[in-house]
């Protein structure tokens, strides 16, 4: 079969990971074709060299092309709009705004209005064979207890407009799955590479390490709240893994994946692990969570300490993602899952080495 992808949100680190995973599974045939940013084509112009000479491909086998979800047909040139139209099968849409402290007029721009014009462009494509939309497992906003893969439901508050308008987004992308072979992926929080430690930028658990890292030479240093909740961490290698599993499984056209850990440990227990491992040493007493987040809302303190404030929310956010479609689907893949636990050597030696990099670091605004 003659398969030819495009790809968003190149050259982003889940996107050119995607695309080296798609082309192993599918023998390296087929033209990659990503649209990207006009003030990140150089970005982009050497991580495309590093995928073609990685994996031995021909320079015309990997399609830069100049465009814009925000704008109508992408803002894609009309010659290469023909050209896509004629030759793409597949198509992952990833580009969005992932930040928990987005403004909600650029989020709204980029991942509802931009995820529109995806859905749009994608209607004209000829030859398609499986559209996959890049979610959150956090579409759920404040609901808590069991949450279904099945289930797509507005919850009466979101935590951020992070979460607000990839919902609104994933609507847009479940309403045209009677048009279109859609798959959804839904990942949980995004770690490192669970043999590597390898990332690109230390948000979700790393504000844990940022916030450690900061205060270690405090003679103690307690728990952040009770630290009931579960709080989902998933290694990049598993959700592309799996990603690319499912996208080119013919059962998972019009199914909605959560890409979560279906063992999942609790806030407290994962501060705890990170604790030993970086400073080894254990938490003593108690800081409430409301007076986590005071400190949090003077931004020279959320600054010096590297944490979003919005990233308490999920200490306290008590949800469980229910994934047995996904684990179910999966089976036979030998895709799995890995256990926190067994990362936490190698997530904690990176950011070690990479902790004094800006590069890695979140602007705490």
């Amino acid at each position: 079969m003659d398969y030819n992808y495009f790809f968003t949100g190149f050259p982003g680190f889940i996107c050119n990971q995607l695309i080296r995973e798609v082309l192993k599974r599918n023998e390296r045939k087929g033209i990659i074709y990503v649209l990207v940013l006009q003030g990140m084509m150089d970005k982009a112009r050497k991580e495309r060299h590093a995928i073609i000479t990685e994996l031995g491909l021909k320079d015309d086998s990997f399609i830069l092309i100049e465009g814009d979800i925000t704008q109508p047909s992408l803002m894609i040139f009309e010659d290469n709009l023909v050209i896509l139209n004629k030759r793409v099968t597949h198509v992952f849409h990833l580009a969005a705004i992932y930040d928990l402290a987005v403004p909600r007029d650029i989020a709204l721009r980029i991942n509802v209005n931009g995820t529109n014009n995806v859905n749009e462009w994608v209607r004209g494509l000829t030859r398609l064979k499986r559209y996959v939309y890049f979610s959150t497992a956090y579409v759920v906003g404040k609901r808590e207890g069991n949450l279904l893969e099945t289930e797509l439901i507005r919850p009466a508050s979101f935590k951020n407009h992070y979460e607000e308008t990839k919902y609104e987004a994933e609507v847009l992308v479940e309403n045209l799955k009677e048009e279109v072979p859609i798959t959804i992926i839904r990942p949980g929080i995004v770690k490192g590479h669970s043999q590597t430690g390898e990332t690109i930028k230390f948000d979700g658990p790393y504000f844990m390490m940022n916030f450690l890292e900061r205060l270690k030479y405090l003679p103690l240093l307690p728990k952040l709240g009770k630290g009931e909740a579960y709080v989902n961490l998933v290694p990049i290698d598993y959700i592309i893994a799996a990603t690319v599993y499912l996208s080119f499984l013919e059962n998972g056209v019009g199914k909605t994946y959560h890409l979560t850990d279906p063992r999942p440990y609790r806030a407290s227990e994962i501060y705890t692990f990170l604790m030993e491992e970086l400073l080894n040493k254990k938490p003593i007493g108690t800081l409430p969570i409301s007076v986590g987040k005071w400190f949090l809302s003077i931004k020279p303190m959320r600054k010096y300490l590297g944490v979003e404030k919005e990233a308490l929310d999920y200490f306290t956010w008590m949800g469980h993602f229910d994934c047995t479609q996904a684990v179910h689907d999966l089976e036979g893949s030998g895709i799995k899952c890995p256990d926190f636990k067994d990362g936490i050597k190698s997530m904690t030696a990176f950011y070690l080495k990479q902790k004094d990099n800006p590069n890695y670091q979140i602007p705490i605004l």
